[in-house]
């Protein structure tokens, strides 16, 4: 070993970094626990898959710690008025906000011919597809992880 001080120093910062994710982590999962059973009985509601709800709200809200989904009960970065001058809409509660993802995609044009199917990966490329993101692919992407590693899968 060439340079141990180096070794030693690398080694505390991968300690330091791993115990820094931690409760990043479990907050992030805290979220999918906390919001499990409201996707639950909306997906018993409008056909959407819970999965896909709860995979849509994490990236959008951040797992609950973005600015829209504290301030503005706003976890789908679904536009709309507000009281605070952000372009997002603001909701009373998070209830409110997935009621209005829900309702917001029984809208389209696809959602009758996906209704009441558990296919995650054929509602991700839909509602993509439909412009709910600016960045398609990119978000495709972040769905898929989210579902993948919480094993969202209905």
């Amino acid at each position: 070993m060439k340079n141990p001080i180096s070794y030693v120093r690398i080694v505390i910062l991968s300690l330091v970094l791993s115990f820094v994710s931690l409760p990043t982590y479990a907050q992030k999962h805290n979220y999918i626990e906390n919001n499990k059973t409201l996707a639950e009985n909306l997906s018993t509601k409008y056909g959407i898959p819970s999965s896909i709800i709860l995979a849509i709200a994490f990236v959008e809200s951040g797992g609950g710690t973005s600015k829209n989904s504290k301030k503005l009960n706003n976890h789908f970065g679904i536009v709309g008025k507000n009281n605070t001058g952000s372009k997002y809409k603001q909701f009373s509660s998070s209830e409110e906000s997935y009621e209005a993802f829900c309702k917001l995609i029984a809208k389209k044009n696809y959602y009758n011919s996906l209704k009441g199917t558990n296919d995650f990966s054929t509602w991700v490329k839909a509602i993509a597809s439909a412009g709910y993101s600016t960045q398609p692919q990119e978000w495709m992407r972040r769905i898929n992880l989210i579902i993948n590693k919480y094993q969202l899968k209905d």
